[in-house]
Protein backbone atom coordinates (compact mmCIF):
# COMPACT_ATOMS: atom_id res chain seq x y z
CA UNK A 1 0.00 0.00 0.00
CA UNK A 2 2.65 2.36 1.11
CA UNK A 3 4.60 2.06 -1.81
CA UNK A 4 2.07 3.41 -3.99
CA UNK A 5 2.19 6.27 -2.08
CA UNK A 6 3.98 8.82 -4.25
CA UNK A 7 5.63 11.97 -3.36
CA UNK A 8 4.00 15.44 -4.16
CA UNK A 9 5.63 18.81 -3.51
CA UNK A 10 3.70 21.97 -3.20
CA UNK A 11 5.09 25.79 -3.64
CA UNK A 12 4.90 28.20 -0.22
CA UNK A 13 2.97 30.46 -2.36
CA UNK A 14 0.53 27.95 -3.50
CA UNK A 15 0.50 27.09 0.22
CA UNK A 16 -0.31 30.67 1.35
CA UNK A 17 -3.06 30.89 -1.14
CA UNK A 18 -4.56 27.35 0.10
CA UNK A 19 -4.30 27.05 3.75
CA UNK A 20 -6.99 30.02 5.10
CA UNK A 21 -9.70 28.55 3.14
CA UNK A 22 -9.18 25.17 4.14
CA UNK A 23 -8.63 26.30 7.89
CA UNK A 24 -12.27 28.13 7.77
CA UNK A 25 -13.95 25.43 6.42
CA UNK A 26 -12.79 22.81 9.09
CA UNK A 27 -13.78 25.23 11.58
CA UNK A 28 -17.19 25.41 9.98
CA UNK A 29 -17.69 21.57 10.10
CA UNK A 30 -16.20 21.43 13.60
CA UNK A 31 -19.19 23.79 14.18
CA UNK A 32 -21.35 21.93 12.46
CA UNK A 33 -20.60 18.70 14.51
CA UNK A 34 -20.65 20.35 17.65
CA UNK A 35 -24.64 21.39 17.36
CA UNK A 36 -24.96 18.55 15.53
CA UNK A 37 -23.91 16.34 18.71
CA UNK A 38 -21.21 14.46 16.59
CA UNK A 39 -17.83 12.93 18.19
CA UNK A 40 -14.82 13.09 15.81
CA UNK A 41 -11.63 11.01 16.66
CA UNK A 42 -8.97 12.08 14.67
CA UNK A 43 -5.55 9.93 14.59
CA UNK A 44 -2.49 10.68 13.17
CA UNK A 45 -0.50 7.98 12.97
CA UNK A 46 3.03 7.74 10.82
CA UNK A 47 6.96 7.16 11.05
CA UNK A 48 9.10 9.61 13.27
CA UNK A 49 10.14 12.71 12.15
CA UNK A 50 7.13 12.64 9.48
CA UNK A 51 5.88 15.64 10.70
CA UNK A 52 2.60 14.82 12.36
CA UNK A 53 3.11 17.89 15.11
CA UNK A 54 3.72 20.44 12.57
CA UNK A 55 0.79 18.78 10.96
CA UNK A 56 -1.43 19.01 14.01
CA UNK A 57 -0.40 22.49 15.16
CA UNK A 58 -1.50 23.92 11.24
CA UNK A 59 -4.92 21.54 11.19
CA UNK A 60 -5.77 23.47 14.89
CA UNK A 61 -4.96 27.24 14.62
CA UNK A 62 -8.88 27.76 13.52
CA UNK A 63 -10.65 25.24 15.83
CA UNK A 64 -12.34 25.93 18.74
CA UNK A 65 -10.59 25.26 21.48
CA UNK A 66 -12.75 24.68 24.02
CA UNK A 67 -14.46 21.73 21.77
CA UNK A 68 -11.42 19.49 20.95
CA UNK A 69 -8.42 17.83 23.17
CA UNK A 70 -5.37 16.92 21.80
CA UNK A 71 -3.79 13.20 23.20
CA UNK A 72 -0.09 12.40 23.21
CA UNK A 73 0.10 8.70 23.81
CA UNK A 74 2.83 7.34 25.32
CA UNK A 75 3.60 3.83 26.58
CA UNK A 76 1.10 2.84 28.97
CA UNK A 77 1.74 3.34 32.82
CA UNK A 78 1.89 0.55 35.06
CA UNK A 79 -1.16 1.10 36.38
CA UNK A 80 -3.02 0.84 32.95
CA UNK A 81 -0.88 -2.54 32.38
CA UNK A 82 -3.63 -3.54 34.82
CA UNK A 83 -6.04 -3.38 32.93
CA UNK A 84 -7.57 -4.47 29.31
CA UNK A 85 -5.15 -2.49 26.78
CA UNK A 86 -8.04 -0.65 24.66
CA UNK A 87 -9.18 0.65 27.95
CA UNK A 88 -6.73 3.97 28.82
CA UNK A 89 -8.51 4.75 24.81
CA UNK A 90 -11.93 4.18 25.97
CA UNK A 91 -11.26 6.58 28.83
CA UNK A 92 -10.20 9.57 26.25
CA UNK A 93 -13.16 9.84 24.08
CA UNK A 94 -14.74 12.86 23.52
CA UNK A 95 -18.40 13.68 24.31
CA UNK A 96 -20.58 14.15 21.60
CA UNK A 97 -20.20 17.22 19.81
CA UNK A 98 -16.62 17.35 20.83
CA UNK A 99 -13.43 15.96 19.43
CA UNK A 100 -10.21 14.26 20.25
CA UNK A 101 -7.18 14.09 18.22
CA UNK A 102 -4.67 11.41 19.06
CA UNK A 103 -0.87 12.17 18.24
CA UNK A 104 -0.05 8.38 17.76
CA UNK A 105 -2.50 5.91 19.23
CA UNK A 106 -4.01 2.24 19.71
CA UNK A 107 -2.01 1.59 16.26
CA UNK A 108 1.62 3.28 17.65
CA UNK A 109 1.31 0.82 20.57
CA UNK A 110 0.20 -1.93 18.68
CA UNK A 111 3.08 -1.76 16.04
CA UNK A 112 5.65 -1.07 18.61
CA UNK A 113 4.88 -4.29 20.22
CA UNK A 114 4.90 -6.00 16.99
CA UNK A 115 8.14 -4.78 15.93
CA UNK A 116 9.36 -5.81 19.62
CA UNK A 117 8.34 -9.28 19.00
CA UNK A 118 5.83 -9.39 21.93
CA UNK A 119 2.98 -10.62 20.18
CA UNK A 120 2.63 -14.01 18.59
CA UNK A 121 0.30 -14.19 15.65
CA UNK A 122 -2.80 -15.06 17.46
CA UNK A 123 -2.59 -11.99 19.61
CA UNK A 124 -1.48 -9.82 16.73
CA UNK A 125 -4.81 -10.58 14.74
CA UNK A 126 -6.69 -10.73 18.24
CA UNK A 127 -5.69 -6.76 18.99
CA UNK A 128 -6.86 -5.73 15.13
CA UNK A 129 -10.01 -7.25 15.82
CA UNK A 130 -10.14 -5.14 19.10
CA UNK A 131 -9.68 -2.17 17.15
CA UNK A 132 -12.06 -2.88 14.35
CA UNK A 133 -14.79 -3.53 16.93
CA UNK A 134 -13.66 -0.56 19.21
CA UNK A 135 -14.20 1.69 15.72
CA UNK A 136 -16.99 -0.19 14.48
CA UNK A 137 -18.72 0.39 17.44
CA UNK A 138 -18.43 4.20 17.92
CA UNK A 139 -19.03 5.00 13.88
CA UNK A 140 -22.20 3.13 14.84
CA UNK A 141 -22.93 5.71 17.64
CA UNK A 142 -22.72 9.11 16.44
CA UNK A 143 -19.04 9.49 16.06
CA UNK A 144 -16.92 9.93 12.94
CA UNK A 145 -12.92 8.40 12.85
CA UNK A 146 -10.82 9.65 10.19
CA UNK A 147 -6.97 8.05 10.68
CA UNK A 148 -4.34 9.27 8.65
CA UNK A 149 -0.70 7.80 8.21
CA UNK A 150 1.98 10.66 7.53
CA UNK A 151 4.33 8.31 5.10
CA UNK A 152 8.26 8.86 4.66
CA UNK A 153 10.69 6.38 3.37
CA UNK A 154 14.03 5.30 5.30
CA UNK A 155 16.29 7.48 3.32
CA UNK A 156 14.39 10.95 4.20
CA UNK A 157 13.97 9.54 7.84
CA UNK A 158 17.26 9.23 8.48
CA UNK A 159 17.82 12.75 6.39
CA UNK A 160 16.05 14.01 8.92
CA UNK A 161 16.89 13.02 11.67
CA UNK A 162 20.71 13.60 10.76
CA UNK A 163 19.84 17.01 10.58
CA UNK A 164 17.74 17.25 13.85
CA UNK A 165 20.99 15.87 15.40
CA UNK A 166 22.65 18.93 14.40
CA UNK A 167 20.07 21.37 16.17
CA UNK A 168 19.42 22.55 19.65
CA UNK A 169 16.52 20.45 19.58
CA UNK A 170 19.18 17.46 19.25
CA UNK A 171 18.07 16.21 22.75
CA UNK A 172 14.61 15.07 21.71
CA UNK A 173 16.11 12.85 20.24
CA UNK A 174 16.36 9.37 21.50
CA UNK A 175 17.85 5.64 20.72
CA UNK A 176 14.77 4.62 20.02
CA UNK A 177 14.64 7.04 16.88
CA UNK A 178 17.37 5.53 14.94
CA UNK A 179 16.93 2.11 16.13
CA UNK A 180 13.70 2.77 14.37
CA UNK A 181 15.53 3.60 11.10
CA UNK A 182 17.71 0.96 11.56
CA UNK A 183 14.83 -1.50 11.21
CA UNK A 184 12.72 0.72 8.72
CA UNK A 185 12.08 -2.83 6.50
CA UNK A 186 10.73 -4.79 9.84
CA UNK A 187 8.39 -1.76 10.69
CA UNK A 188 7.30 -0.87 7.66
CA UNK A 189 6.22 -4.82 7.21
CA UNK A 190 4.13 -4.65 10.19
CA UNK A 191 2.59 -1.03 9.05
CA UNK A 192 1.51 -2.74 5.98
CA UNK A 193 -0.57 -5.98 7.95
CA UNK A 194 -1.99 -3.22 10.00
CA UNK A 195 -2.82 -0.75 7.61
CA UNK A 196 -4.50 -3.85 5.39
CA UNK A 197 -6.13 -5.74 8.83
CA UNK A 198 -7.59 -2.37 9.96
CA UNK A 199 -9.21 -0.59 6.79
CA UNK A 200 -12.72 -0.31 7.28
CA UNK A 201 -15.62 1.59 5.07
CA UNK A 202 -16.36 3.21 8.86
CA UNK A 203 -13.05 4.01 9.11
CA UNK A 204 -10.95 3.73 6.16
CA UNK A 205 -6.72 4.81 6.18
CA UNK A 206 -5.46 8.36 4.53
CA UNK A 207 -2.41 7.78 2.71
CA UNK A 208 -0.34 11.07 2.69
CA UNK A 209 3.14 11.02 1.35
CA UNK A 210 5.22 13.99 4.22
CA UNK A 211 8.30 14.20 1.88
CA UNK A 212 7.24 17.74 1.27
CA UNK A 213 5.70 19.39 4.49
CA UNK A 214 3.62 21.56 2.94
CA UNK A 215 2.15 19.38 0.82
CA UNK A 216 1.15 17.23 3.89
CA UNK A 217 -0.50 19.65 5.30
CA UNK A 218 -2.55 21.08 3.14
CA UNK A 219 -3.47 17.23 1.89
CA UNK A 220 -4.09 17.09 5.83
CA UNK A 221 -6.74 19.52 5.69
CA UNK A 222 -8.41 17.97 2.42
CA UNK A 223 -9.11 14.63 3.82
CA UNK A 224 -10.55 15.96 7.14
CA UNK A 225 -12.76 17.92 5.26
CA UNK A 226 -14.20 15.36 2.93
CA UNK A 227 -13.99 12.55 5.66
CA UNK A 228 -15.81 15.00 8.07
CA UNK A 229 -18.34 15.97 5.04
CA UNK A 230 -19.28 12.10 4.75
CA UNK A 231 -19.08 11.67 8.47
CA UNK A 232 -21.46 13.98 9.19
CA UNK A 233 -23.71 13.23 6.00
CA UNK A 234 -23.82 9.71 7.62
CA UNK A 235 -25.43 10.84 11.00
CA UNK A 236 -27.80 13.59 9.21
CA UNK A 237 -26.27 16.48 10.01
CA UNK A 238 -26.09 19.48 7.01
CA UNK A 239 -23.02 20.58 5.98
CA UNK A 240 -23.84 23.06 3.62
CA UNK A 241 -25.46 25.30 6.19
CA UNK A 242 -22.24 25.44 7.82
CA UNK A 243 -20.46 26.36 4.83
Amino acid sequence: MLENVVPTSLSKERSKELLPALQDRLHQLQRAAYEGKVGTLIVFEGWRLAGKSSVIKKLTERLEPRAFTLHSIRAPRTSESQLPWMWRFWSKLPSFGEMALFHRSWYGELIDLQVQGELDSSDWLRRCRDIRFFEDTLARDRYVVIKLFLHIDAEEQKKRLEAMAEKSSAWELTEADWLQNERYDRRLKAIEEMLQQTEAEWGPWSLINATHRRWARVRAFEVLIRRLEEGLAVHGVPTEAAS
